[in-house]
């Protein structure tokens, strides 16, 4: 697969020279580079700023041509022509504001609410492949490492849990994205950062648009765009154990019609030892394409469709099983025996049809067709002599013979000499009559389907001086989570696991969960002189089924089937208001009401969480002698009626996907985001530092006390620190940019995390390690198109400790270096 995307985009590279080819000097880009929502400092925001489009709007900026891949974020070299090309939509921004969440990051400045960008210039900085690094640059934005790649992530917002990300609204081009969004909303999958152009983030009453969740906030990512003239991209990059990376893009557009095709292959053999030498790491590919269609822009009734598709898998040789404290002191990038058959197989499949139209000056409709597949099968070890992994690893010293046989002791064969039994008196394994220690090991098999239709219909007026833009929406959506599931035993032989029993399929699970979803939101935007007022109301309803055919049925003919069903109705009102100061000033806040709803392997008494959630903020943008000074502060707070818990083995639950209830709780909390790109000449050329420090202030308490079983809140009292959400976080980067040259470095610091709900300093063995991390990256561009670059990450090689469930302790990425080149042509 790699070798063929190469030859393609070597034709498509040779066919796209011109007879006589210049080399055009690097552009510059007005965003900040070091900052995630800046905005550009000749931008100022009156009261008919460009979030409520006209047709006097329809103009086109450098960043609506972004090119697939390129080094200068889309935007045209200065004085080359494009001759022969077809004219650029004029209706591009209205287009971009109905498929993004954010738009543009001068559009900020006027969201009545908290909202973030990062742009494809910013993405390109640090080669980020880890959506966790991504985002430590938002405040707001808080997360779990798991496995030190980001390969299926842990994302929360404003103190919503980050349990796989099941509390936040996650897209692609504003489509849900999650495997099953409402009835299994945990993200076992993820798109892939590396073949995006744009990550957005909404949080508060500026998202309720968006759902099912809306108490945290909305994450999108943005694919790479049909390029407007013909562009070439190549990528590749090489570096620490054994980590190689090759991306590649063509496309091109002719007149009315477009196309882009993408792929990326990734390979990494892991920091993580086996003692058998097996391996750690990981093995990607995405592929995608897309077609664009579109009418004339002068055409009388302007319409646009984009088809898109996709394909990805992964082979993952990831785990569960952790380590105990000591162990980890001596070897902490060491993996127990016991796990040396663990792995993660996953195949996505996704297809997407949206099409546009301006149905007039004042309005248009934007329909969405989607679907997608996701296979996975976690083939990972569950339990030892019939304990599960957790209980064991977390107290060894309650289970000492049991971790013998996880690390790889040979009981087996002790035991059979002890009775007098010969354990080799057969050739064949699997009729080893030896008495045995019996490692479980699940095949954690799933399909899901997610599939639906959205439509939004906008329409702008105006009265006298008010403007008024109002968008109405609907999505039936529908999804599904396969479970059939089964357990093989093995023994433990000399370090290696051979296979004694192999289970029945559908003997552990065998069950299909639901969920039909009617989703309509209204939103109407009220601008009047420097006010912008945004009230909006979102209804869900949300129809349950869960089918269990049971573990004696695996052929799912009925005979011992057992059908659960029920509703969730519910009404989401939330209004936003700010205020434009000046043009460097603006305050907004807003409240609305947050919700989640439980899924289909919930009990019907479940109740849906419910929530009211304030915020109040200022921005500040001005130029101070050119230096593009920014500064946003924004407070909230989060009244939960009834807060859910999740029951998922990746936080030391069962895994059954079951809710449950867990009361009130209250959050607090401060983001504040600062940044500042002074330049200095130095000898006549001018050095830019951009500098950017973002801090987020957390206190997330219950406040009910009650008993559970989930392991990290157990018997909670009123007044306890919700675990897994962190008290302070701290990002800051800088960066020296000099003429081709730069030199970027950032830090993220965070104290431990409380991994059991309490109060007071917890003890050492109920929190993660404090986090102080270094990274360090730097690019030369030696002609425009072909740029060299080398990452560092975790450049003082810090140990620590991210997570201690579901079972033991688990390392962050140690130091890794990635050196590579990209290569691209218009």
């Amino acid at each position: 697969m790699p070798q063929l995307l190469a030859i393609l985009v070597v034709i498509h590279t040779i066919s796209s020279f011109p007879a006589q080819a210049t080399i055009a000097p690097i552009a510059t880009s007005v965003t900040n580079a070091a900052c995630a929502t800046t905005v550009p400092s000749t931008t100022t925001v009156p009261s008919t700023t460009t979030r409520l489009p006209s047709t006097a709007d329809f103009v086109i900026s450098p960043a609506d041509t972004a090119r697939p891949g390129g080094t200068n974020d889309g935007e045209p070299a200065p004085g080359k022509p494009t001759p022969d090309k077809p004219e650029s939509d004029k209706q591009e921004p209205l287009v971009l504001e109905r498929i993004t969440i954010v738009g543009k990051p001068e559009w900020i400045q006027a969201i009545p609410g908290s909202a973030a960008i990062i742009t494809s210039k910013q993405l390109k900085q640090h080669q980020d492949s880890d959506i966790h690094r991504v985002l430590q640059s938002v405040a707001g934005v808080h997360i779990q490492e798991e496995d030190g790649f980001g390969l299926r992530p842990n994302i929360g917002m404003r103190g919503a849990g980050s349990e796989r990300s099941s509390k936040i609204n996650l897209m692609e081009d504003g489509v849900l994205i999650a495997p099953a969004p409402y009835s299994a909303p945990s993200a076992y999958y993820f798109p892939n950062v590396r073949r995006m152009s744009g990550v957005e983030v909404r949080k508060g009453s500026a998202q309720i648009q968006y759902g099912p969740n809306t108490t945290g906030g909305s994450l999108n990512l943005i694919s790479t765009p049909v390029p407007a003239t013909r562009s070439t991209s190549v990528e590749t990059q090489f570096g620490s154990f054994g980590a190689h990376q090759l991306y590649g893009s063509a496309g091109d557009r002719f007149r009315q019609v477009g196309y882009l095709i993408e792929g990326l292959f990734s390979d990494h053999n892991g920091f993580k030892t086996l003692q058998n030498g097996g391996g750690t790491g990981y093995s990607i590919y995405d592929l995608s394409g897309k077609l664009l269609f579109r009418s004339s822009p002068n055409a009388s009734l302007y319409q646009r469709v984009e088809l898109k598709a996709g394909l990805n898998g992964q082979t993952s040789d990831e785990t569960y099983l952790g380590l105990t404290r000591d162990d980890f002191d001596i070897t902490p990038f060491a993996r127990y025996a016991a796990s040396q058959l663990d792995r993660m197989s996953t195949d996505h499949t996704q297809l997407m049809a949206r099409h546009f139209v301006m149905l007039s000056e004042q309005a248009d409709l934007t329909t969405t067709i989607y679907q997608n597949d996701f296979y996975r099968n976690w083939y990972k070890l569950q339990s030892v002599g019939g304990s599960g992994i957790g209980g064991i690893v977390n107290a060894p010293e309650l289970y000492p013979e049991w971790m013998q046989v996880i690390r790889g002791d040979d009981t087996a064969l002790d035991t059979a000499l002890n009775e007098g039994d010969d354990p080799n008196e057969s050739a064949d394994p699997h009729e080893n009559t030896a008495p045995y220690t019996p490692l479980s090991v699940r095949s954690n098999q799933r399909n899901y389907l997610s599939r639906g239709v959205e439509t939004r219909f906008n329409i702008r007026t105006t009265t006298g001086d008010i403007q008024h833009q109002t968008e109405v929406g609907a999505r039936y959506h529908y999804d599904e989570e396969d479970r059939f599931q089964h357990e093989d035993e093995y023994r433990m032989d000399n370090g290696t696991m051979i296979v004694q029993e192999e289970g029945a399929p559908g003997s552990q699970s065998n069950r299909i969960g639901s969920a039909r979803a009617l989703a309509l939101h209204i939103k109407h935007e009220i601008r009047w002189q420097n006010w912008i007022l945004t009230p909006g109301v979102r209804f869900e309803q949300i129809h349950f089924q869960n089918r269990n055919f049971g573990i004696a049925d695996p052929d799912r003919t009925g005979s011992d089937l057992q059908t659960r069903t029920y509703t969730v109705t519910e009404w989401i009102p939330g209004i936003g208001v700010s205020y434009s100061a000046s043009n460097n000033l603006t305050l907004f806040s807003g409240v609305h009401k947050g919700f989640s709803p439980p899924g289909p392997a919930s009990s019907p008494e479940t109740r849906s969480e419910r929530s009211v959630n304030i915020e109040g903020g200022i921005r500040l943008q001005s130029d101070p002698g050119g230096m593009q000074m920014r500064l946003e502060a924004v407070g909230f707070a989060s009244f939960y009626h009834n807060l859910l818990g999740s029951d998922l083995q990746a936080v030391g639950g069962e895994g059954t996907s079951a809710r449950f209830n867990a009361g009130e709780a209250r959050i607090l909390g401060l983001e504040a985001t600062a940044s500042l790109e002074p330049t200095l000449t130095i000898a006549g050329e001018p050095i830019t530092i951009p500098v950017q420090i973002n801090y987020t202030l957390t206190q997330a308490t219950f406040q009910s006390s009650f008993d559970s079983e989930f392991s990290a809140w157990g018997d909670v009292t009123a007044g306890d620190a919700i675990p897994f959400i962190p008290t302070h976080q701290l990002y800051g980067s800088t960066a020296l940019l000099y003429k081709s040259w730069n030199l970027r470095l950032r830090v993220t610091a965070s104290p431990g995390l409380r991994t059991i709900a309490g109060r007071g300093a917890p003890a050492i063995h109920e929190k993660t390690d404090d986090l102080f991390v270094t990274d360090l990256s730097s690019g030369l561009e030696f002609r425009q198109g072909f740029s060299l670059f080398v990452n560092v990450r975790n450049l003082f090689n810090a140990t620590y400790i991210v997570s201690d469930r579901p079972a033991g302790v688990r390392p962050g990425l140690p130091r890794s270096v990635l050196a590579g080149f990209r290569w691209s042509l218009p």
